[in-house]
This record gives C-alpha cells, sequence and structure tokens, in this order.
C-alpha cells in the first residue's frame, strides 16, 4: 500500500477505527516487552547463570535503547515518511526478539534488550507523528487517548500472559510471543496503514537541520513545559514497575501469578482513565483536563508514601489504582498540548517527547534500585518526586494558544 493519505490541511473529524487499533496496537511494543517477562527475572537469572540484579539491567538497557531510537526515527520519518522507518523498526524488534530466545549470556541478552527497544519504539514514534498529520489538536487528543485504551491492554494481558507463558513454557516463550506479535503487527502495517506524509512536507535529513530542529523545538516553553509533564508521569510509572515486583512479591510475599493480577489491576485503572479522559475533552481543553488529572496523580503518590508501611495489601493497591489509572491522561493530553506547538516537524517533536519519556523512566527505574533499602520506600520517594515535579510544570505559566 503506498498511497497517501489526505495531509493535516484537510484533517479528519474522527479517526476510523482500524487507524485506532494499529496505532494502539504499535504503541504497545513497550508495555508488552517489559511487563511480560518482570516475573521471570528468577528464572531468566537461573537460565543465564548470573543474578537477578544483572538481569534487571536488561530493563535499563531497553529502557535507554528506547530514548536512542526516539531520536532516531524521528527526523527520519519527517525526511523518508511513516511508512518505511516504521517497517524496519518492527522487523528490527521482531529479529531481536528471536535472538533473545538463543541468548546465552546475560551480557549479550542485556545488549540485544537495547536493539529490541530501538526497534520497537519506531511504533511509539510514528503513531503520535500519524496522529498529527491527519488531525486538529483536540482531535487529536481525543484520539491519543482513545489510542492509549487500546494501548492500555498491554499492562492488563501482559503481566497475565506473561503469567502464564512463564508456568506454561518458560521465559523463552515470552520472546517466542514477542517476535509472534511484532510479525502481526508488520502485516497490519503493510496493509492496512498508508502513508500520512506527503513528499511536499518531508524535511531534508541532515545533522545540522536536525539538531536545529531540535533546538528549536525546545527552545519553544509551550513545548518543552508539557513535553516534560508528560516525562514525569511517566517516570513515575516505570519508578513503580521497577519497584513494584520486589515491594509486593519479596516484601508482601505476593505469588507470581498474584502479581500479574495486582498489574493487571492497574492496567484497568488507565483503560477505564483513558474512557474519562475523552468524555472530559468534550467539554475542557486539553490544558485543563491535564492540570486535574496530574494533581490527582500526585495526591495519590502522597497517599502511597505515608501508608507504604500498611501490612494491609489494600492500603498499598488502592492509592496506586489512582496513581498509575491517571498516566494515559497526563500523558494524552501533554502530548497532544506539545505535538500540537511542534506539528512544523512531527516526528522531530515525536522523538523529543519520546527521548524526555524514556530517558527520564531509565533514570527513574535506576533510582529506585539505587536507592534500595529493603523497604517500600525507593519506590514511594521517587513516585512522589515525579508527580510533585509533573504538577508543577502543568501549572506553569504559559501561552494556551495549542491547548
Amino acid at each position: 500500500m503506498s498511497e497517501v493519505a489526505e495531509p493535516h490541511a484537510q484533517a479528519v473529524n474522527h479517526a476510523p477505527l482500524r487507524l485506532v487499533l494499529i496505532l494502539g496496537a504499535l504503541s504497545a511494543f513497550a508495555p508488552f516487552a517489559t511487563d511480560m517477562y518482570l516475573s521471570g527475572f528468577p528464572a531468566i537469572a537461573h537460565d543465564l547463570r548470573t543474578d537477578v540484579a544483572h538481569v534487571q539491567l536488561s530493563l535499563s538497557s531497553f529502557f535507554l535503547g528506547l530514548c536512542v531510537g526516539q531520536l532516531l526515527y524521528g527526523p527520519m520519518t519527517d525526511a523518508w515518511g511513516r511508512r518505511g522507518p516504521l517497517l524496519a523498526g518492527i522487523w528490527l524488534f521482531t529479529v531481536t526478539s528471536l535472538l533473545l530466545v538463543l541468548s546465552q549470556h546475560v551480557q549479550l541478552f542485556i545488549g540485544v534488550r537495547a536493539l529490541q527497544a530501538i526497534g520497537g519504539c519506531a511504533g511509539m514514534i510514528v503513531a503520535r507523528a500519524v496522529i498529527q498529520d491527519l488531525m486538529e489538536p483536540r482531535e487529536a487528543a481525543r484520539t491519543l487517548s482513545t489510542m492509549m485504551m487500546v494501548q492500555g491492554l498491554g499492562p492488563v494481558l501482559a503481566p497475565l500472559l506473561g503469567s502464564w507463558l512463564l508456568a506454561l513454557a518458560g521465559w523463552k516463550s515470552v520472546f517466542v510471543f514477542l517476535a509472534l506479535f511484532g510479525s502481526a503487527c508488520l502485516i497490519a502495517v503493510w496493509r492496512g496503514l498508508p502513508e500520512t506524509l506527503p513528499a511536499a512536507r518531508r524535511r531534508p535529513l541532515h545533522l545540522g537541520n536536525t539538531l536545529r530542529t531540535f533546538g528549536q523545538l525546545l527552545r519553544m516553553p509551550d513545548f518543552l513545559l508539557p513535553a516534560l509533564t508528560c516525562a514525569m508521569g511517566m517516570a513515575a510509572m516505570f519508578a513503580y514497575i521497577a519497584g513494584s515486583p520486589y515491594v509486593f512479591m519479596s516484601l508482601h510475599g505476593v505469588s507470581q501469578q498474584h502479581y500479574g493480577w495486582l498489574f493487571a489491576f492497574n492496567g484497568i485503572g488507565m483503560v477505564i482513565a483513558g474512557r474519562i479522559n475523552v468524555l472530559l475533552l468534550r467539554r475542557l481543553a486539553p490544558t485543563a483536563v491535564l492540570r486535574m488529572a496530574v494533581c490527582v496523580m500526585a495526591a495519590a503518590a502522597i497517599v502511597l508514601l505515608l501508608l507504604r508501611d500498611s501490612s494491609a495489601l489494600p492500603w498499598l493497591v488502592a492509592p496506586l489504582f489512582v496513581c498509575i489509572g491517571c498516566v494515559p491522561m497526563v500523558a494524552a493530553n501533554s502530548v497532544a498540548t506539545a505535538m500540537g506547538v511542534g506539528r512544523f516537524a512531527a516526528g522531530s517533536a515525536s522523538s523529543l517527547v519520546g527521548a524526555l519519556q524514556f530517558g527520564l523512566a531509565a533514570g527513574a527505574s535506576a533510582l529506585v534500585g539505587a536507592l534500595d533499602d529493603g523497604t517500600a520506600l525507593p519506590m514511594t520517594a521517587v513516585m512522589v518526586g515525579c508527580t510533585a515535579t509533573a504538577a508543577v510544570l502543568a501549572w506553569w505559566p504559559r501561552a494556551e494558544a495549542a491547548a
């Protein structure tokens, strides 16, 4: 399929369901590639003759790969169109998933995970850029929220499916599944996603031009503030992802299967919040919804910090449900606001948004590990710091034109 979709000059008023499903699936690469294998860390460490701490580095390397990949794909998609780089990225994700099955050493496993992330992040970059190619900011926010509801099925299904595969066939089956998922997405994109960036709107790929575009975007407060708000909100979620296996499984004795259900429970909260966001955007601007959501998220994180030593699991699960559930609302509205400002170079803008997200996510997850003191304090404290910073950024005075 080589036809070009209608450019932004004739923006669509409603995203086709097929487009939303494809973009949601592409954005689910990261949740599936992280959430499915978390409870398998001990088994991976045993097979690779190492300890769990070294296996955890594969999570950090994945985040680092996502950060690097974001900066690569944006300028490429602005120069060459959306489809070509996307298909190449999905192919890389699929091949590296199979290489992980064959890994015999933890160093190789860690390195290939970084390459897998570089491939997988193409989907996230292109999904955001396609929405900006086709839609106005308010409709883009609604579509992003709907897409994130589809993407939100990843955190619901991934831990459950991962636990089931681990019990049935071992940790390698997780990466076989990821290879099959990548293959299915490759076919779906090839057959169902047209090119959305006409040749007339493409920007030449040149290092100097790329750096100037990045610099131009970073000097725009109306882009940078919402992009950082999104990044801090996502960093809070990844602090939870990094710390929750220890908090629930080691401190509270939750089984591998029950941990998967707890993780899925928070994913359901993300789906519900995504739907609420769509409804709110019918009456409110994205910035207004963002500011409400980030305050609720920060308040829930503070409650979690105060209740961290409670022996009653529901007192931890309830504020986590609210805090993590707010992530799609924060992400969708902040991304739509930032991308609305940076739509003149949607691929590069998407790159910077993603690089900030996963750069801070890698830092937050590493900080949780570095502060480890045998309690839930590191996870909860980092979550409070990230959400409080996000709230300050969301309420920082700026022009509202993008909203």
